[in-house]
Formats: structure tokens, sequence, C-alpha cells
């Protein structure tokens, strides 16, 4: 699975605004990878460079120092609504009677064709096919409306539903809000002296760390905060209340591990749901190894848990981008291991448990146990630190449709079948849930089980529902 997209904005007049941008986009450079773009406000004019590609391609040197100005936005991209084109990259930039604006989106809306509607009503011309250009509209709309930017920030979220998590630069200043649910994260701190009122929102705290910024708190859900300059306390407002709902996936998966949530690394979480996922499903065997990178906390507290010794059975290559030259058909049957070789000196003659995050289509996981028999593996046990992925998501998530996802077509055993495995057990919804340290209500959880928080159209449901009743796996 791909995540949407990672958000980046800086606020700080004086510094290099478009070099910390660029930087915080590389720290979140795992959140998208299809595209990468930069808007800077300098006096009353934007700059805005974006292209298809990774961060480092997109950029160098001499394009960030020709974006001078005091306030950034950037965004990484991974397409979930709109497809990969450089005109749906991001950030959105438009002009209104109180000046531009560039707006920068993580998530996915679900009442798009509502909206789309509703300002194609004042004779807009769409230039993408992004719901991010639909909020932008939305905004502008407001604006030219009447409204000053808090105000019509608040009417244009007003008229969204589904996840989003925006960062707004104006010539007001620096605007971050996060939807009702707060499905998607978002963060915010500062640059040097907090009383400089220097300020920085990042969809992690990775994107902070990178450029020595510190962590003043989160974004609340439902809450809109404007950051001025030299302001050493930013204004907070809630706009809506709506009970919370992060994205698991998030803390299992999407997020880097050194980002922290509820005040701690995800890290710790994952090695924490290692542990459970031992406790539930044990076994016995020589190795545990995890899937790289994020199966690896895992596998470090399900051998703690367990007894069984941890090693490095795979080797990813983390040089690996997007590329569009295709394999030859030999590579193509070789499977995966473009992206990850196992060991043979680990692996042969070993009984081996293999832990990766999750299953979704069953393609790459069957791929790795053929290349971990190749590499000398007696038996292999898959265990999976998260429930079966039975429903796809609308909010902001890149899952097929519902008859693509093996869990929700076939039972443990079938799927274990299909794996060519020894046995395959998955971390349960409450053990995954427990291990949070929250309320477990507090999270969405709707790829698991279907509680989809956040009613959607009948056309994004049905585009993706295919299969009713689902998840078998989660059954057996």
């Amino acid at each position: 699975m791909e995540e949407a997209c990672g958000v980046f904005a800086v606020y700080a007049p004086g510094q290099q605004v478009a070099n910390l941008t660029y930087f915080g986009l590389y720290a979140l450079q795992h959140r998208g990878q299809e595209s990468a773009g930069i808007a800077v406000f300098n006096g009353d004019k934007v700059r805005l460079h974006k292209d298809m590609g990774l961060v480092s391609q997109v950029f160098d040197q001499d394009v960030l120092e020709r974006m001078p100005g005091d306030l950034a936005v950037g965004h990484n991209r991974y397409s979930t609504t709109g497809s990969s084109r450089v005109c749906n990259a991001q950030p959105v930039v438009l002009m209104t009677r109180l000046g531009p604006f560039a707006l920068a989106h993580n998530g996915n809306l679900v009442n798009v064709e509502d909206l789309r509607q509703s300002v194609q009503a004042s004779a807009i011309q769409f230039t993408s096919t992004t719901d991010s250009e639909l909020i932008a509209f939305a905004l502008q709309h407001a604006v030219d409306g009447g409204l000053g930017w808090e105000e019509a920030i608040r009417d244009a979220a007003g008229r969204c539903r589904g996840a989003f998590s925006l960062a707004i630069g104006t010539p007001a200043g620096l605007f971050a809000l996060r939807d009702g649910h707060g499905v998607r994260p978002l963060v915010f701190g500062h640059i040097g002296d907090k009383h400089q009122g220097q300020w920085v929102v990042s969809s992690e705290t990775c994107g902070l760390d990178i450029i020595g910024a510190a962590y003043d708190g989160d974004v609340g859900p439902g809450e809109l905060i404007r950051f001025s300059a030299g302001d050493p306390v930013p204004a907070r407002q809630r706009w809506c209340e709506e009970p919370t709902k992060l994205c698991v996936f998030e803390m299992i998966y999407f997020a880097r591990p050194d980002s922290r949530f509820f005040g701690e690394s995800l890290y710790s979480y994952r090695h924490r749901i290692g542990e459970v996922l031992a406790r539930e499903t044990a076994v016995e065997a020589d190795i545990v190894i995890g899937v790289p990178d994020s199966g690896i906390p895992a596998a470090i507290g399900f051998s703690k848990a367990s007894g069984i010794p941890f090693a490095d059975g795979l080797i990813k290559n983390r040089y690996v981008g997007r590329t569009f030259i295709q394999p030859t058909q030999a590579m193509r049957e070789a499977g995966i291991r473009v992206k990850l070789n196992p060991l043979p000196d680990v692996l042969s003659g070993k009984r081996v448990v293999v832990i990766d995050d999750s299953i979704v289509r069953g393609t790459t996981s069957r791929k790795l146990v053929i290349a971990l028999r190749d590499a000398g593996a007696t038996e292999v046990h898959m265990r999976i630190s998260s429930p079966p992925v039975t429903h796809p998501c609308f909010y902001g998530i890149d899952t097929d449709n519902q008859d693509q996802l093996i869990a929700a077509r076939l039972n443990l055993q079938e799927i274990t079948d299909h794996l060519q495995v020894d046995s395959l057990a998955y971390l349960s919804q409450e053990g995954m849930l427990e291990a949070a340290h929250d309320n477990a209500s507090h999270f969405c959880t709707a790829c698991f089980d279907g509680n989809y928080p956040i009613e959607m159209d009948d056309s994004v449901r049905s585009s993706k529902l295919m299969l009713e009743p689902t998840g078998m796996a989660a059954r057996v």
C-alpha cells in the first residue's frame, strides 16, 4: 500500500525557507514519491516549482536559490485521487482578491462529485483531476465572496467530507488544519527561540527533526491554527467537533519509525505489537526475520517475546525509487529481488518466522516466500503485525478494489496455501489497538472491519466495495 502525501511548511522571515522545506520534504519522502513541489511567498508574489520525481530529482541548489522569501509550502505526492501527471502535483497556487495562496493537502475527499458541482457553478476552469484542487477552488470562492482568510478556510473545510490535513500559505500568514476526525497526522513546531515566532508545519515529527525544529504539538482533529511571523503563540480554534479517528495504519506502517505519536516513537509501538503477535501466534522456529523496513521493529519485538533469535535474513536495496524501466522477463520471474535479496548464509537449513506489516494482494508475499525457500529455508512461517486487510481505504491510502484484497476473498487456510507457507497468522485487532496506549475508539480501522467513520457518496463507495459480506480471513 502507498500513502497519499507529505505536507510541509515554514514561516520564518530571515531564514532560507525554500531550503528548509526541501529538507522537510526529504524527510517525508516515504509518504509520496511521484512528485514534489514548493511554493515560496516573497512579499505579495509567489514562486512555484514542482515536477514529477523524488525531491532530490525535482530540486537542486540553483532552483532553491531562485526561491527567496519568508514563507514556503511544500508537498510530496502519491496519487490516490487524480492520475500521475505533473498537472496534479502540489502545492496548488491560486489568486484571490486578498492575494495568492498555496495549498498542500494530505488525505482524500469522499464527496468529490458534490464539491465539483458546487465549484463548477462559479465557472472555474479545472487544471487538474485532484480533490486537492477542489479544496483550493472552494477556498478561492469563499475569499472572493467577501470572507477573510480564517473565515474562508473554515467555510471551504465545511464543504469537504473525508480526510484532509492542510497547510495553507497566504499573505496574512500560515494556516494548518485537520479534518474533524483527524484521519491523517499533522504537527507543528518552531525554529530557534520560540519568542521569535518562526514556525514549521509537518505531516510527521521527523520533518521537524531534520531541520532542528522543536516539536510543540499536534494540529488537533477539527482544529485550525494560524501562525503569524514574530508571534510566539499561534492562534488556535476548533472549526468542527467529530470523534477522533486517526488512521491506525499510520502507526503500523506509513509514518516513519522515528516519528512520534502519543509521546513516543512509532518504533516503540511497532516493537510492542511484535511482542503481542508472538504471544498470540506462537510457533517453533530457529530464527525470526523482518521484511525491511517496516517489519523490522515488530520482528525484534516478536523475537524478544518468543525467545527465538532475530537475524537479518533480507537485504533491502535502499536506492530503488520509482523507475520507468521495465525489467526483463527473467527478472520479473525472479520476483522481488530488485528491492529485497535473501541471505542464504542466514536462512539455509533454518525454520524461519518472517514478520511483515500487512498482506494486501498477496503477490509480493508469495514471491518473498519462494525467495526464502530458494535461499534454503526449511520452513517458512509468516506472521503479520496487523489484522487481515479486508476493505479498501477511501481516506488517502492507495488500496485496491475489494475484489483484489486477498483477505476479502479467501479464508486463512486458502491464503496459507496460496502463499505456500507452513503457517500464517495475523495480529488480532484487539492486540493492535491495545498496544497503541490510547483509547481504541480514537482510531480508524475501516480497512480491517469495514466500519467507515465518514459518510461517503454512493459513487465513491461502490467504486471499491465489490464484495459483501467480506473479511473471511478475519473470521477464521
